[in-house]
């Protein structure tokens, strides 16, 4: 189709279709971070089967999200991202109606698999459907209105949870889906590439579900079990072969998922690489914080979706105008000096230690969200942009299914290495406490069993009164110390994102793609 105005009305229910489902998938992520305490109590789980349910989702949606990219554009984008959003809208049903922890994790994969065709179509449709001038406005305004969304999930999950309605994050799913449906039938015009071979790369859309399948199975497996145990070395080995495969794979298939000459672009290799570590620090430092609040420091889980207000608000005053610098001025800047700040954020939040509550807030917690929100709210459009700009348009579903795949991936396996090794380091300073007591061995056992809970551990029976309130001191301290050291790697990560800017990410793009 001709590409249009963003102010036309043609211009206006695209980028209103794409903000409303690509918004209803994020929000689901991050609404969920906060609900974790009321869905582990409801369905009494332990914290290895909450970073299950978490993976789930992402796990299907790293592995098929490059498929569902590619699909865009040989056969449609508004098709492609209709099917994502019916099959998404079943998926969330489903998980509301789950009565176990096995069944909200087989539909949260069901979710993951509308989220693969629905997400990369938001993007490829604003780009293949807005005129080039307008392109970069149109993507920052995209960036800006689904993160605002997407943060503004804690302080809805909060409020939901704290109800006893935690299973809403899902059901609202429902009518968001259809109103996002319902626009993309009536209102927008369907856009491909014409020139596109339709032969899908089956073979590598398999490797990498199982690569990551088994790293996220091995690192889960790890607190248990140990390092030692083949339940945990061999599904390691396997899932790094298996990663190695697909990239083997890409490199030889005649019509490949994640055609690998798109990576010859250094700004386009720099903007993923940011994203990867980026995005791995956000995801852990914000979940780590959220089980923080409500489980240790004492704050209801609507208080806890109510800290992150002053990430929403700056993402709302400069988010859009962000991109609209980088747009006039280039990237590389913000995109150096947005994850650098950022991980300022994540340090200050990472030295935190036991608070009095709500009451203290605006002294511990406020400055580190301030800060971290401020990083964020200068990366996210420009990140955006250069990875849309650094592609020809009939690319455009590929390069948004490569990138989202590539925060996906860092998802998973932040959510998986960075949950065994919470449960690990607060294992280790539970152990160090305890062997100051004399307590009986056979109720220190008791006691350090709770601790695949993480912060929800509760003493146990065996501990007589006088003993209680110290193990419960024991365990909130122990779970700080872990919570410190995973937020201290997170601003490593963001730190580590800001070098490849500025190693890689250059303001203006080196060359086009001709046909992979």
């Amino acid at each position: 189709m001709a590409t249009v105005k963003l102010s036309s009305a043609k211009g206006i229910w695209v980028m209103l279709a794409a903000i409303i489902a690509s918004a209803m998938a994020f929000i689901d992520a991050t609404a969920l971070n906060v609900v974790l305490p009321a869905l582990q109590d409801g369905l009494q789980a332990t914290s290895g089967e909450l970073f299950w349910i978490l993976n789930a989702y992402l796990l299907m949606l790293a592995s098929l999200i490059l498929v569902g990219g590619s699909l865009s554009d040989k056969l449609g984008r508004k098709k492609i991202f209709m099917v994502g959003i019916v099959i998404f809208v079943v998926g969330s049903g489903l998980c509301g109606t789950a009565s176990t922890v096995f069944l909200l994790i087989v539909y949260r994969l069901v979710q993951g698999i509308g989220g693969a065709f629905m997400i990369p179509g938001s993007l490829a449709l604003i780009s293949s459907a807005i005129n080039e001038t307008e392109r970069g406005k149109a993507i920052g305004t995209w960036s800006s209105a689904t993160t605002i969304v997407t943060v503004g999930g804690p302080i809805l999950g909060g409020a939901l949870a704290d109800a006893g309605l935690w299973r809403y994050i899902f059901f609202i799913n429902v009518p968001i889906g259809i109103a996002a449906f319902f626009i993309l039938w009536t209102k927008v015009d369907e856009t491909k590439n014409e020139n596109s071979n339709p032969s899908i790369d089956i073979l590598g859309a398999i490797v990498i579900a199982l690569g990551l399948a088994a790293l996220t199975f091995g690192c889960l497996s790890m607190p248990e079990k140990g390092i030692h145990h083949w339940h945990v070395y061999l599904p390691l080995i396997v899932g790094t072969i298996l990663l190695i495969a697909f990239i083997a794979i890409e490199k030889v298939s005649q019509y490949p998922m994640m055609p690998l000459n798109l990576f010859n672009n250094g700004t386009f290799s720099g903007a993923n690489l940011l994203t990867f570590f980026l995005y791995a620090g956000l995801g852990a430092g914000m979940l780590f914080l959220s089980l923080n609040l409500v489980q240790v420091q004492g704050y209801t889980q609507l208080q806890s979706g109510l800290t992150f207000l002053p990430f929403t608000l700056l993402m709302i005053i400069l988010a859009k105008l962000s991109g609209k610098l980088a747009d006039k001025y280039g990237p590389r800047l913000f995109l150096i000096i947005g994850p650098a700040t950022a991980g300022i954020g994540l340090l200050l939040l990472a030295f935190v230690g036991q608070t009095r509550g709500v009451a203290d807030y605006w002294v511990t917690y406020f400055p580190g969200i301030l800060v971290f929100g401020l990083g964020m709210s200068i990366t996210v459009a420009p990140l955006t942009s250069t990875v849309m700009g650094s592609v020809n348009q009939q690319y455009s579903g590929t390069a948004s299914g490569i990138n989202n795949a590539i925060t996906r991936i860092s998802n998973v396996l932040a959510n998986a290495i960075f949950g065994a090794l919470a449960v690990l380091l607060f294992s280790m300073a539970l152990q160090a406490r305890l062997n100051d007591t004399d307590l009986p061995g056979t109720v220190r056992q008791a006691v350090m069993a709770q601790t695949v809970n993480l912060g929800n551990a509760a003493v146990p029976k065996e501990v007589d009164n006088t003993a209680k309130e110290k193990i419960e001191r024991y365990y909130h301290e122990s779970f700080i110390e872990a919570y410190k050291k995973i937020m201290l790697i997170s601003a490593g990560l963001a730190f580590t994102g800001a070098c490849m800017s500025l190693l890689f990410i250059q303001n203006k793009t080196a060359h086009q793609f001709d046909k992979p």
